[in-house]
């Protein structure tokens, strides 16, 4: 396996996000290990840590109108870039990239390397489709989930129209746009230091081999090669009875309707607060990011650890 890692100075000035990076080292499956980068914010020693996982294509900065408002409600907030992504090191081949490797990338990075438990997870997009199979696997590492704008498909129902005009799209530009894509995934658009900021972790096409790959990798047929795994994670959240809380934007056409899964098969959603948050796209963190940081330390609040 062949890594590319971005340049730090790619990483300098970035509006909005003067945050210290922290790295840990994990298995790569096959050959040099990967450097993957984490923010690591609030009281180190608070008794409940949020994670928050990004999803296609955008990295940790996506939560960083989140993090100040979750560290200052006396939150630990640890918020990772996905191998691929952001700060991470990046294997060079598409065929590096798998489903089951991001899950095991992460428990390794989050688990092994961190030793974190105790947590919440806030999983949107790809973060939920990654943070899902980890509360499912490894239930007793966490508190809570918050699932926004994300779902885990297990290739069994339709994907829908929109997100088969993104895979398209993704796999026949001959250039990946990333920020461009960001800001068409927002309600309102960003500015342009802010979409830059997006492609910064990509100085060109050789580094988006990951970007290219994760729309592949979502479970579109009853035979995918992740689809097993993901019927035994919702196995799982079908006895998971922690608090589940589904905070979904009103104008993600990408998966509105997915929070119905969870009401629906997930006991923990029982009772809880559900939330929509108005004004918010797919990227709702971006539109709405300090709204959706109240909703989780509400919600933090509100469900004692039991």
């Amino acid at each position: 396996m062949d890594v590319l890692r971005t340049p730090e100075d790619r990483f300098a000035g970035l509006p909005g996000y003067d945050f210290s990076p922290h790295y840990v080292e994990v298995p790569s499956g096959d050959g040099p290990v990967l450097r993957v980068h984490y923010l690591d914010e609030g009281p180190p020693d608070a008794p409940e840590t949020v994670l928050l996982l990004h999803g296609e294509p955008s990295w940790s900065y996506l939560y960083r109108t989140m993090v100040p408002v979750l560290a200052a409600a006396g939150l630990r907030v640890v918020a990772p870039d996905l191998v691929g992504f952001g700060r991470s090191d990046k294997p060079a081949a598409r065929a590096d990239y798998s489903y089951s490797r991001h899950v095991e990338w992460m428990r390794g990075a989050l688990f092994d390397a961190l030793g974190l438990g105790g947590l919440t997870l806030v999983g949107q997009d790809w973060g939920g489709l990654v943070g899902l199979r980890l509360v499912a696997e490894h239930p007793e590492r966490f508190r809570r989930v918050v699932a926004a704008n994300t779902g885990l498909p297990t290739g069994d129902t339709d994907m829908g129209e929109a997100f088969l005009a993104w895979q398209r799209f993704s796999q026949e530009t001959p250039e990946l746009p990333v920020g461009a894509i960001v800001a068409s995934g927002c309600a309102s658009p960003p500015p342009d230091d802010v979409v830059a900021a997006y492609d910064a972790p990509f100085p060109d096409e050789t580094y988006k081999e990951g970007a290219r790959q994760f729309p592949l990798l979502v479970p579109c047929r009853p035979d995918d090669p992740a689809s097993d795994a993901n019927r035994r994670a919702w196995q799982s959240l079908g006895r998971f009875e922690k608090p589940f809380l589904c905070a979904f934007s009103d104008g993600d056409p990408i998966t509105r309707g997915a929070d119905a899964l969870f009401l629906a098969r997930v006991p923990g959603t029982k009772g809880q607060a559900h939330t929509t948050i108005e004004g918010g796209g797919h990227f709702l963190q971006e539109d709405r990011g300090p709204q959706l940081a109240e909703v989780v330390a509400g919600f933090v609040g509100d469900t004692p650890a039991r």
